[in-house]
């Protein structure tokens, strides 16, 4: 394994959502990752054989609720530098695996905790899902066109944005602060927190009086003329973000306009400026806007769908994505300049796994005869 992480060990609980990605991130950049798997779940038929997610790294079938797997786990975390889990609060202690317990065990690990609430909190025992933790954050309420419900981006700002990626965020903080004093320490990352650190800019423009409540009236949640999504002639769409006046200046331009013509911070005009974009947009195809705008400073762009991405030029040219154990996929990131990482096939290699993990033959074998490992 190369990367940045390489020579960094994460013991990984098997979960769903935001655990997962953060694990495939840290295992793309090279850290030693093994998941101990929990077997099937409604969400893995829901998702079904292909996710790419559990990239990179192998996984073993371990009864945490068997004495003998909660021992092999403990002996798993010696030699660990993280463990990550994401279960409710309370799950890991009822397993004899809490974080008291195996910080005992392995006082320099960190101990990663994924979860939508937090660990405290009157809703820290209760289901959701990432609607739902973006909805108490305040970020789902503020993503609404005017006079509409409020909209989601697909699972990113809870699960991922808010969640794995805060939580490998927290997960190198921890490593680096473990290798200087020497100890270890429990990190609670919410996808409730994550969620919200993510409006921070928002909850700024708000005190200072440069946003406003009402949803879909502001220059950043499609108030704005120049910061929207429009229809073209073929039914595909272009994405202006045109914010700065240089960039607006020359989307103009290309539009036929003037500054005369559609003022860009004239909030009153905003609802005619973008009937009008729309209505010079709707003339044209989605490939001729893309020839003409993409490559120039207009700040706008054709809209792909997930199946045209990774033929996009630009992604193209820089190869982000990648074929994986036969799919295609986003490549690793970000980018290194000597210690690159890169997305690996998933390993099919249990045993191999717990050997090099320091599990011996003699253990692996009164594992299997326990019933407490899978194979």
């Amino acid at each position: 394994m190369t990367g940045t992480l390489a020579g960094v060990r994460v013991l990984e609980i098997g979960g769903i959502g935001p655990g997962p990605f953060a694990a495939m991130m840290l295992a793309d950049h090279g850290a030693d990752v093994l998941r101990v798997d929990r077997g099937s779940t409604a969400m893995d038929a829901l998702m079904g054989a292909c996710n790419p997610t559990l990239r990179g790294r192998p996984a073993v079938g371990i009864d945490l609720k068997h004495p003998a797997g909660r021992d092999a786990v403990l002996a798993l975390c010696e030699r660990a530098d993280v463990l990550i889990e994401g279960f409710r609060p309370g799950v890991m202690e009822r397993l004899g695996l809490g974080p008291d317990v195996v910080l005992e065990r392995a006082p320099r690990i960190v101990y990663a905790r994924m979860t939508g609430y937090g660990q405290d909190g009157p809703l820290a025992g209760v289901a959701g899902h990432d609607i739902n933790y973006i909805a108490v954050a305040g970020a789902l309420g503020a993503s609404a066109r005017i006079g509409e419900r409020p909209h989601f981006a697909l699972n990113l700002v809870g699960d991922y944005g808010g969640g794995a990626m805060l939580l490998a965020f927290g997960i190198v903080c921890g490593v680096l602060e473990a290798r200087s004093s020497g100890r270890g320490q429990v990190i609670d990352a919410a996808m409730v927190d994550g969620a919200a650190l993510l409006t921070t800019l928002f909850h700024g423009m708000r005190a200072g009086g440069r946003w406003s409540d009402e949803p879909g009236t502001n220059f950043l949640d499609s108030g704005a003329h120049f910061y929207e999504v429009y229809e073209t002639s073929d039914g595909g769409h272009v994405a202006v973000g045109a914010i700065e006046p240089q960039f607006y200046e020359r989307l103009l331009a290309a539009l036929g306009l003037s500054a005369d013509d559609a003022p860009q911070w004239d909030r009153a005009r905003w609802p005619e400026l973008k009937r009008r974009f729309a209505e010079i947009f709707r003339t044209r195809s989605r490939a001729a806007w893309t020839a003409l705008l993409e490559y120039d400073d207009a700040c706008a762009t054709g809209v792909v769908s997930l199946a045209e991405a990774a033929a996009h030029p630009h992604l193209a040219a820089r190869a982000t994505f990648v074929e994986v154990d036969g799919v295609s996929q986003p490549q690793a990131a970000p980018r290194f300049s000597r210690t690159p990482g890169a997305a690996r096939p998933a390993r099919d290699d249990e045993d191999a796994a717990l050997a090099s993990w320091g599990l011996g033959s003699a253990q692996r074998r009164a594992l299997r005869d326990s019933g407490a490992l899978s194979a």
